[in-house]
């Protein structure tokens, strides 16, 4: 119940601070701060135990046929980042009460974190793989909304389309894996996914579910190459960019890297994928981030090398490479958010955050120069500050591993390299923002210290960064062991979080990186000028490219497959169905099989040579609609009567109603067009068009030759045994309906109910000319409602009603129910629209269809949660026989109220979609339908 809440109260607050928003800016953000306040002293409450090496799992079952449950789970690891991910959203509530204008709509932004704040809860809190996808989606979707919070920007709006296409489409590719991953473990469940880490990489699908996994890894943490998704996020709020993109949604990546290493790791797949990959991350970032005169583009470019340390870490092959990729997910939240924040509080104070233009700041703001001059420090390695101690246990891991053969030497080279640069590009925007001369041309000026307390959160950053820094062993060693050890999914190696190795290569390392660092940014005017002389790679532009690209071929192979032609795509779907059917029948060695087929008697024999005439002269007489109509209905009705039968009461019941109905419907619509089709067809379409039909139909008689010839299983017998004992009916059909396959019904009542106030919506106020004569100019008669109509319709609606009301009642255990019902009455109600016209009838049926069809769905829906209420599955009916007076015993079953509101959606639909239709052909000057 815990993790339940835990991730829930982000989501349950959501609401609180839309509601706050007009009582204050400060009222505003405490209300942001209730929920994960909450979920942060709830998380904290579990420390004793996440550090006693326990693991919490719950777990309810949701949809265990999928494998999708509710599991929650609460190790080491999740209880790292969920500490994170609540923290440092605390601290970022508080910054952006400050940072955000008076103008901007707070609530919706603080209502967008916090949605964030709960998916990304979701995601390290999963014990169901396939819930964490779901969570995992959702990060994609509200960093969407976060990144595209200016939406007037058009950097912020294509910055945030373009997060949310690389990670999305990452997203596809980590599903894919996750659904091979389950299928070799024979689970979704972490805990024997992980256990199941021998399996997964002995199998031969091992290779490919990784390498989709890791596309949804890399994709998520920008690392190279679709790494350029993430600077054109910096277009969003700096809270945004410290909270998203430092602490949270870039760390997704990392922290499913970590949770499935157990499971994933220890191949050579796996050391040269992840390794390699997080590389070039590192350099690349690294580099890049040197060159860019955007604040935030130097801190974007710099996440995304460090990003690249964690992943290298996680391929190396050493025993503490984990180990020390966990301590710096640790530390790099720490520095990295509050430079980012610190970076926020120079562009609110100055209005720029280009830094050719902000310099000179340390004699403006001398507190955030103290603050981000420390956290950069800790960024570049600086002893006695938290970034030494992890870029020291990185460096040392990289000397031990042996991946490359005789060119291990690269790695560490490499890591120094990045090392040299990560020196450089901290030094410049120290040096470049606080001290170089004086500012130029700001927006704002002079610039001054931000108010007190939106420092605050960076002064609790900073110092945790030199706490760590200077005293690891009591304070961050407890929750870093037991992270660490949930990684690895076992006992850690010997491990020292001492400030002082003694004189050693790891150290010489960071000297040279310190010293490089420092020569590099001496001599950085060579650098900018080679930088400035590459061809120009705006990856903004690119990636507009590749989508204008993608959306022309996209329209190229719509207009090639939907060309508007009905015809066509009826032609394409029987040729499908043709190649389907021919591949099916071909590994056939004859055609009949065992068993003998039913003999026909002369009656039967006639009544499918009726139909067929019938279904020809459909073909024949298709030009005259009206000839049509008829010749369809005659094959309709010999349809319904080939159900009866063969022992199929309700279906013909139903055939024969819905029959109706439908010639109704065909009539009202064919009112509208003219009596004949002229030819339009050329005569090889026509010749297309008798082979597919032809072609169809033969392959059609004969896929049922051979299967009515074969022996098969069918699921008939089932529902035949359960019918009485487990539905309380003996109609077989209408017990399947209300009850084993009551949920579909409830669907397909809902579906008729939308389509039908879909077409009510479309015909209203729609009104058509009345025709004064047919098409050949002989007048019609100006009698729209005959008297013996009109006498007919009088009598047949109370028989109808009372028959509709018979065949409803006996639907449980004789051929009826609710849907046969519903369509009776309907006829004999629309019976009234067309004998008496819409005026006459609307009088005295005062009823609004659109509520008796959602009373229906509602009632429908009701019954299921009433088998809720009682401890059942949703739709489960009860059956009982009771004692009434004057009747007698008899059998009372809560499927009735199921039926009832079937009855109601089919009436209600009914009438709304045919009612209307008569609306539309009503006369102007009469205004009674034809």
């Amino acid at each position: 119940m815990a993790l339940a809440l835990i991730i829930a109260l982000p989501f349950l607050g959501i609401c609180l601070p839309l509601l706050a928003d007009r009582l204050g800016r400060s009222l505003c953000a405490l209300a942001a701060a209730v929920g994960p306040a909450a979920a942060l002293t709830l998380l904290w409450m579990q420390q004793p135990a996440v550090f006693a090496g326990e693991l919490q799992v719950v777990s309810l079952e949701w949809l265990p046929a999928l494998g999708l449950n509710l599991s929650l789970r609460l190790d080491g690891l999740g209880f790292l980042f969920a500490l994170l991910i609540l923290g440092i959203g605390l601290l970022v509530i508080l910054y952006a009460r400050y940072y955000l204008a008076k103008h901007e709509p707070m609530g919706r932004f603080f209502a967008f974190l916090l949605l964030f704040m709960g998916a990304m809860l979701g995601v390290v809190l999963s014990e169901n793989l396939l819930l964490m996808l779901v969570f995992w989606e959702l990060t994609s979707l509200s960093s969407f909304l976060l990144i595209g919070f200016w939406n007037g920007s058009s950097d912020a709006r294509r910055g945030a389309r373009m997060a949310l296409t690389v990670t999305g489409g990452g997203g596809l590719a980590l599903l894919a894996g996750i659904l091979l991953l389950g299928h070799i473990a024979g689970s979704f469940e972490l805990s024997q996914v992980l256990a199941a880490g021998d399996a997964i990489r002995a199998h031969a699908l091992y290779p490919l579910a990784l390498i989709l996994v890791l596309l949804g890894v890399f994709t998520k943490s920008a690392q190279f190459p679709f790494h350029f998704w993430l600077p054109q996020a910096m277009s969003a709020p700096t809270p945004v960019s410290a909270y998203l993109h430092s602490a949270t949604m870039v760390k997704a990546g990392v922290f499913l890297l970590a949770r499935l290493y157990p499971a994933l790791s220890g191949t050579d797949w796996w050391f040269y994928l992840v390794s390699l990959t997080g590389m070039a991350t590192l350099l690349f970032g690294a580099g890049m981030a040197l060159f860019q005169h955007d604040l935030k583009g130097l801190l974007a470019y710099s996440t995304i090398s460090h990003l690249g340390l964690i992943t290298l870490l996680f391929g190396l092959d050493t025993e503490l490479a984990t180990v020390a990729a966990v301590f710096h997910i640790i530390n790099h939240a720490t520095f990295k958010a509050s430079l980012f924040m610190a970076a926020g509080i120079i562009d609110h104070e100055t209005g720029s955050r280009d830094m050719r233009r902000i310099a000179g700041l340390w004699k403006y703001m001398p507190h955030t120069a103290i603050l981000a001059m420390v956290a950069a420090s800790a960024m570049a390695g600086v002893p006695l500050l938290n970034g030494f101690l992890s870029k020291e246990m990185f460096f040392s891991e990289t000397l031990s591993q042996d991946l490359l053969g005789s060119f291990n030497w690269m790695i560490p080279a490499a890591a120094t390299l990045a090392g040299v640069f990560s020196v450089a590009y901290s030094l410049r925007f120290i040096h470049d923002v606080f001290f170089n001369g004086e500012p130029v041309d700001l927006p704002k000026y002079p610039p001054h210290e931000p108010p007190r307390y939106m420092k605050i959160p960076v002064e609790v950053l900073v110092f945790m960064c030199l706490l760590v820094g200077m005293l690891p062993a009591y304070t961050v060693a407890p929750l870093l062991a037991s992270a660490a050890s949930a990684s690895l999914g076992g006992e850690l190696p010997y491990y020292s979080l001492a400030v002082w190795h003694g004189l050693n290569l790891p150290l010489a390392m960071s000297v040279v990186a310190l010293v490089g660092g420092i020569i590099v940014y001496a001599c950085r005017e060579p650098l900018f000028r080679w930088y400035n002389g590459m061809p120009e790679m705006d990856a903004k532009v690119l990636f507009e490219r590749a989508m204008g690209l993608l959306v022309k071929s996209a329209r190229w192979l719509t207009g090639l497959l939907e060309s508007g032609s009905l015809q066509r795509y009826i032609a394409l779907m029987l040729l499908s169905a043709l190649v389907l059917i021919a591949v099916a029948l071909a590994p056939l060695r004859r055609l009949a099989g065992d068993l003998p087929l039913t003999p026909l008697d002369g009656i039967t024999v006639l009544g499918m040579l009726v139909l067929c005439v019938m279904a020809v002269l459909t073909v024949v007489f298709h030009r005259n609609r009206l000839k049509a109509l008829m010749t369809l209905s005659c094959a309709g009705l010999m349809v319904a009567l080939a159900f009866a039968r063969y022992s199929a009461p309700d279906l013909a019941l139903t055939q024969l109603s819905v029959e109706v109905v439908t010639i109704i419907l065909l009539v009202l619509a064919l009112f509208f067009m003219p009596d004949r089709t002229p030819m339009e067809s050329s005569s090889l379409r026509g010749l297309r068009d008798v082979l597919l039909a032809g072609g169809s139909g033969v392959a059609v008689a004969m896929l049922a030759y051979a299967v009515m010839t074969r022996p098969y299983d069918s699921i008939a017998s089932f529902f035949l045994e359960n019918s009485v004992s487990g539905g309380g009916g003996t109609n077989v059909v209408n017990v399947i309906l209300v009850d084993f396959r009551g949920f579909d019904t409830l669907g397909e009542i809902s579906v008729l109910a939308i389509a039908a106030v879909g077409i009510y919506g479309l015909l209203a106020g729609l009104h058509l000319p009345h025709p004064e004569h047919d098409p050949n100019g002989k007048a019609w008669s100006r009698d729209s409602h005959p008297m013996i109509l009109d006498s007919i319709a009088r009598v047949l609606l109370p028989l109808a009603l009372l028959v509709s009301a018979f065949i409803f009642l006996r639907g449980h255990n004789l051929p009826g129910g609710g849907f046969i019902a519903g369509l009776i009455t309907a006829i004999a109600l629309i019976l009234q629209y067309v004998a008496h016209g819409v005026e006459w009838t609307q009088r005295r049926l005062p009823w609004s269809f659109h509520s008796i069809a959602g009373l229906g769905v509602m009632i429908a829906g009701l019954t299921g949660l009433g088998s809720l209420a009682f401890g059942f599955p949703f739709l489960t009916s009860a059956f009982d026989h009771f004692h009434i007076p004057l009747l007698g015993e008899i059998e009372l079953a809560s499927a009735l109220f199921f039926d009832l509101g079937v009855y109601l959606a089919v009436v209600g639909a009914t009438l709304l979609i045919l009612s209307n239709i008569g609306h539309v052909s009503q006369d102007e000057s009469s205004k009674e339908v034809l």
